[in-house]
């Protein structure tokens, strides 16, 4: 009885030193991440940390998840701990992890702290853009004992991001296109996202590419100025941006070119994003072969 106490108890002891040893690895937020021990009990608080911890093999590591990782279809069977930005944080002691990861932006950060003063070790990681998936699937495969799954994955998304930077361009020249996220304010993409690139790996050429950031809020008379070819909308925006009088300063929404991105592997950042680019290339360029700029839908 005493020595299964005993056993209890250095078990116990263990596994306390063995969390601390990975919390203090986990140095600050967008910093490197050198581990000195395995997360075993994870919470994914951003959906595209659950993708890539399932494809390097580590999705049975997580016990918790937001509600909106639901890719893989396997991710809906782990308990959700609600939104991730910002976290829930008493839903996430309650899963009792040894590391929790999260996407890194200051909207989390207080929550973040919170768990931090909580002893619960935090990752926070930018996926916000294709290179992003390589660096976090690196970091993710070291810390769950998965470095080679981890390595792998990240050198195949390197390889297709260059493989589909090198196909030919087709036609005269690169339609030019405004990515729209939302329209009351209109918020655009910029460089700094997954979009931007997964547009321009398909043959368009984004008008707000000069700007560094994932996206931001611009005004109508902004987008009628850059004149784009073609506006690019997320979350089916077209019927109600076609149907808005104010919207009619854009030629292009004037001549109907407005064109969804309802891809569901476009919703969000993801591995599924670089499957994409094909599809959206044979649209853009059917546009750009049509003389009666239309889009074939």
């Amino acid at each position: 009885m005493h020595a299964s106490r005993r056993r209890a108890e250095a078990h116990a002891a263990e596994a306390i030193e063995q969390r601390e040893k990975l919390r203090v690895t986990l140095l600050s937020i967008g910093d490197a991440v050198i581990v000195a021990d395995r997360g075993s009990r994870i919470v994914s608080l951003n959906p595209t940390v659950t993708e890539l911890l399932f494809e390097i093999g580590a999705g049975s590591k997580i016990i918790g998840r937001t509600r909106w990782c639901d890719w893989p279809p396997a991710a809906l069977a782990i308990p959700s701990v609600g939104d991730g930005f910002p976290p829930n944080v008493e839903a996430v002691v309650a899963r009792h992890p040894d590391l929790a990861v999260a996407y890194s932006t200051a909207l989390n950060e207080p929550a973040l702290a919170q768990l931090r003063n909580l002893g619960v070790p935090v990752l926070a990681l930018r996926t916000d853009r294709l290179e992003d998936f390589a660096r976090a699937a690196r970091i993710l495969g070291r810390l769950t004992g998965r470095s080679r799954s981890g390595d792998s994955l990240a050198t195949s998304i390197e390889t297709a991001v260059r493989e589909r930077r090198l196909v030919p361009e087709r036609g005269p020249r690169a339609p030019t296109v405004v990515i729209l996220t939302w329209d009351t304010p209109p918020i655009v993409i910029g460089h700094g996202s997954y979009l931007h690139q997964v547009v321009e790996l398909a043959g368009g050429r984004n008008l707000f590419g000069d700007i560094g950031r994932s996206s931001f809020p611009v005004s109508l008379e902004a987008i009628a100025e850059r004149n784009p070819d073609l506006l690019l909308v997320t979350g089916r925006l077209r019927a109600a941006i076609l149907q808005r009088p104010e919207w009619r300063a854009v030629r292009a929404v004037r001549d109907g070119r407005v064109l969804d991105l309802d891809d569901p592997a476009l919703a969000r950042p993801g591995l599924r994003a670089l499957d994409a680019v094909a599809p959206l290339r044979a649209r853009l360029s059917q546009f750009r072969s049509s003389s009666s700029w239309e889009i074939v839908r």
